[in-house]
């Protein structure tokens, strides 16, 4: 991924800013970690339209495992996953759990699991299956791999967050209502009537891809917005339990230690929908749908489904992230991870800080 150079960053005064971040997700505010490690002088404006962490951060599940549907995806989750070793080794008091990983799939699919998970996953054939799945349907293997880890990506978050402030500013519950790059600068102007001049912004929105202030720039990219929906599995996990994922569905089953039961997440097919107008509540066309699938493998995890989370999140062609220059590079928009915001933020955010010319870049470009 590549950009035009663009001129320095205008002086700094009042109402500018270096760099501003438009959204205070995990992405947003690994970004923001990201150019001030690079640059520490900088200074770093991230801006939310509610609380820090408060969209897809908040309902995400926070799984992270080595594997990738595309090279691209492969690449991304390689440089994460070096990511959250380090941060894990070296603050284990962080909300990051590792946890041991099961894979279910067809046999005649091993060839496209060893091309979907990295070398760091040792993916392994076993016999000895997960207490909560009774039998493997006829036909099908089990699979035991490495690096899986979960996250509460909202303390996670707000963990970070904590940690910038003496760096960066952080206006809450500020929404951007419109962006209009120039020769000098971005100028965002804020709810209110305030303005702030930006040298370079980030646009990390989350599935809030419609928004007036930048529809019309992201258009192009082609990213859209898709329901996700998980369910609440009643039924404590031990300690031992494992991530237990089905490959060809695209779905898992993880033990929620942290919050005392398990989760299960499916891949829910509504597309293009409002994150402004998503009900939270699952409907019963969510529960059969998930059910459906769920109670084949897991029939006592099946029956203990009464609750879950539904949201949405931003996923680019062929399910493939984003970072893209536009508005000839002072503009950079980061996200459209399709459900993957945790699992791939970190290397998100190191490719979104390459496309700042005013930093020190860390990595090669792509093309």
């Amino acid at each position: 991924m590549t950009g035009r150079a663009t001129p320095p960053a205008p002086p700094r005064g009042p109402g500018r800013t270096d760099v501003a971040i438009v959204g205070a997700g995990i992405l947003g505010v690994l970004t923001a970690r990201e150019v001030l490690a690079r640059a520490p002088g900088t200074s770093v404006t991230l801006l939310d339209r509610d609380l820090v962490g408060s969209g897809a951060t908040r309902r995400s599940a926070g799984l992270h495992f080595p594997r990738g549907a595309s090279a691209t995806t492969r690449e991304l989750a390689a440089e994460s996953e070096r990511f959250y070793a380090d941060l894990h080794a070296a603050r284990p008091e962080l909300p990051i759990h590792p946890l041991g990983m099961s894979v279910l799939a067809p046999l005649a699919s091993e060839p496209a699991l060893r091309e979907a998970y990295l070398p760091e996953a040792g993916l392994r054939p076993i016999d000895a299956l997960p207490p909560q799945v009774p039998a493997l349907p006829a036909g099908y293997g089990l699979w035991e791999g490495d690096g899986c880890q979960y996250a509460d990506v909202h303390a996670l978050t707000q963990t970070l967050a904590a940690e910038l402030r003496p760096a960066a500013a952080f206006r809450e519950g500020v929404a951007v209502t419109a962006l209009d790059p120039g020769p000098d600068g971005v100028r965002l102007t804020l709810t209110g009537g305030a303005e702030l001049t930006a040298g370079h912004v980030v646009l990390a929105p989350g599935p809030w891809l419609a928004e007036p202030a930048w529809a019309d720039l992201v258009a192009p990219l082609g990213a859209r917005v898709k329901k996700i929906v998980a369910l609440h599995v009643e039924v404590p996990p031990t300690p031992e339990d494992r991530a237990i994922v089905f490959h060809d569905e695209d779905a898992f089953l993880l033990p929620f230690h942290h919050r005392g039961h398990w989760l299960f997440s499916y891949t829910c097919q509504e597309w293009d929908v409002d994150p402004a107008a998503v009900d939270p509540a699952v409907s019963a066309a969510h529960l059969d749908e998930a059910l459906a699938l769920l109670g084949g493998y897991a029939p006592e995890l099946a029956a203990a489904c009464v609750s879950g989370r539904v949201f949405c999140d931003a996923y680019g062609p062929e399910n493939t992230a984003l970072v893209e220059p536009l508005a000839d590079g002072r503009v950079v928009f980061a996200g459209a991870a399709s459900g993957s915001g945790y699992r791939l933020a970190p290397a998100l955010a190191a490719r979104a800080a390459d496309l700042i010319p005013t930093l020190p870049r860390q990595r090669k470009a792509t093309t």
